[in-house]
């Protein structure tokens, strides 16, 4: 019975503020920023906008590295991104070209809204740093394309074993599938878990319906734990993941583990293989670039600015602490009052959603609490939300709750199965529910056939294929049959 669903589960998301300083503490921005306040008119770039090699030994030592070659480079990378990001802005020299020429750099407009601009300001410009490291990552290794460089300087792409969307679409699949498997336990990302890489890399490379994995893919998977090694050694400094890198250890070759420093490899310690986590910012920065693409990733707040129905609408499909943290921030925006009104009006309907929907209306009463019970009692003749509003008022303790006619009896009994059947929920449980609703009530399925619901036959053919007990699963097949033949006279 389930309908369109959101492509993901909605993500907690930090505050913009609490970002903006994640944002601000990754280690590679706050070298572009402190390199950005470095620079001057005195300051050599290349005509790309690069900052010549003579530059790079002070700019290493400004951010604290040493001047050697590996801090050169990181330097290297930090003045990268602060033009990439608009914290620096670099004129090529007019009538100048060739590889000699040198342009002219200014401070960037971007700069002064890292320390004056608005939380929002700076996720801007977080995020057009993240695009130029995404860049980078899936860049060929500089190793590569030094062995293709002709005697003028230029470079062989088409001798080289790479094409940038094949290589971008890889690495979007692995973030994609690492936020999945962040949000998906339930939680919403709300304490992100490490996830070993080789699961991550055979997410990849495994097809879903394989058993055991041939030596083929396995090696596969091992090529890609290599490449997405490589990755996410670049991405971690934009602080879009924590990354724990696999083990050099167990790159010897068979036969080096004697030397010295290199002990064998323990293949039960799945950390040594590589662990990575998204990290508040990562969970914001990739949801940020999936909505850009068009891809429908909601995030625990989305709805609380909208009404009801909307709201009821939206979280139809949230697992339950999501449900219950968005309609919790769309009564604090909207207040209390009326809001019970609002929620039962919004629960009407005899649309597949609607009972699911009832569902989520009671349980969003829950959170409104006694405030709601005038407009509760409003509704107990309805004989939609009749028996909703008497559960509800049950639960709530309240006194002179009237007992229900027996068609609201079975048709909430059918509403119930209704909504867990269109959320998918656990099998068991829903067995459970089948099993407790036809032992209530003698004769449950001589009557339940005559139920004035849209999903009548849908919900009796449901529970004929649930229920344990053959007896009560042939009665269940026969009264849906019952309520096929009766809708179609």
């Amino acid at each position: 019975m389930s309908a369109e669903r959101p492509t993901l589960p909605p993500v907690r998301l930090r505050t913009d503020a609490e970002l903006a300083r994640d944002a601000l503490a990754a280690p590679l921005l706050a070298r572009a920023v402190r390199l950005a306040r470095w620079a001057g008119p005195g300051t050599r770039v290349g005509a790309g906008g690069e900052l010549v090699d003579a530059q790079l030994p002070a700019a290493a030592e400004h951010l604290g590295l040493e001047p050697d070659e590996d801090g050169a480079a990181e330097a290297s990378e930090a003045w990268r991104l602060a033009v990439d990001a608009g914290l620096l802005d670099v004129e090529d020299p007019e009538g100048a070209a060739g590889p000699d020429a040198e342009g002219t750099v200014t401070v960037g407009e971007n700069l002064a809204l890292v320390t004056g601009g608005s939380p929002q300001d700076v996720l801007a410009i977080w995020l057009d740093g993240l695009e130029a490291v995404h860049a980078d990552a899936t860049a060929p290794a500089f190793e590569d394309l030094a062995d293709l460089v002709a005697e003028d300087g230029t470079i062989d792409f088409e001798s080289l074993d790479w094409d940038p969307e094949i290589e971008a679409e890889f690495l979007d699949g692995v973030l994609g599938n690492l936020y999945l498997l962040t949000v998906g336990d339930g939680g919403g990302g709300a304490d992100p878990v490490p996830v070993p890489l080789p699961a991550l890399a055979a997410s990849m490379v495994v097809p879903d319906d394989m058993g055991e994995p041939t030596d083929d893919v396995l090696e596969q998977v091992s090529e890609a734990m290599m490449r997405l090694d490589d990755q996410f050694r670049v991405l971690e400094p934009i602080g879009i993941v924590e990354y724990r890198p696999v083990d050099e250890a167990l790159l010897i070759e068979e036969g080096e583990e004697g030397e010295e420093g290199a002990g064998p490899a323990d293949d039960e310690d799945v950390t040594r293989y590589g662990m990575v986590r998204l990290t508040p910012l990562g969970l914001y920065g990739l949801r940020a670039r999936m909505l850009e693409a068009g891809v429908d990733a909601p995030a625990v707040g989305d709805l609380a600015d909208k009404g009801a129905d909307a709201l009821l609408g939206g979280i139809a499909h949230y697992p339950e602490a999501a449900a219950r943290a968005e309609v919790g921030l769309w009564l604090a925006r909207r207040g209390t009052d009326g809001a019970g009104g609002e929620l039962l009006a919004a629960a009407r309907g005899t649309d597949r959603q609607a009972p699911l929907r009832r569902l989520h209306c009671q349980q969003a009463l829950a959170l409104v609490g006694a405030a709601a019970e005038p407009e509760v009692r409003a509704v107990l003749d309805d004989p939609e939300l009749g028996g909703l509003a008497r559960v509800w008022l049950a639960e709530l303790g309240a006194a002179d709750v009237p007992a229900p006619p027996e068609p609201m009896i079975f048709w909430l009994a059918v509403d119930t199965i209704a909504a867990q059947l269109e959320a998918d929920g656990d099998l068991d449980e829903l067995q459970d529910l089948v099993e407790g609703l036809a032992g209530q009530h003698s004769g449950f399925f001589d009557e339940a056939w005559r139920v004035e619901h849209p999903a009548t036959a849908e919900v009796l053919e449901a529970m004929g294929r649930l229920h344990s007990d053959k007896k009560k699963a042939k009665e269940a097949r026969k009264a849906a049959f019952k309520a096929r033949s009766r809708a179609g006279s």
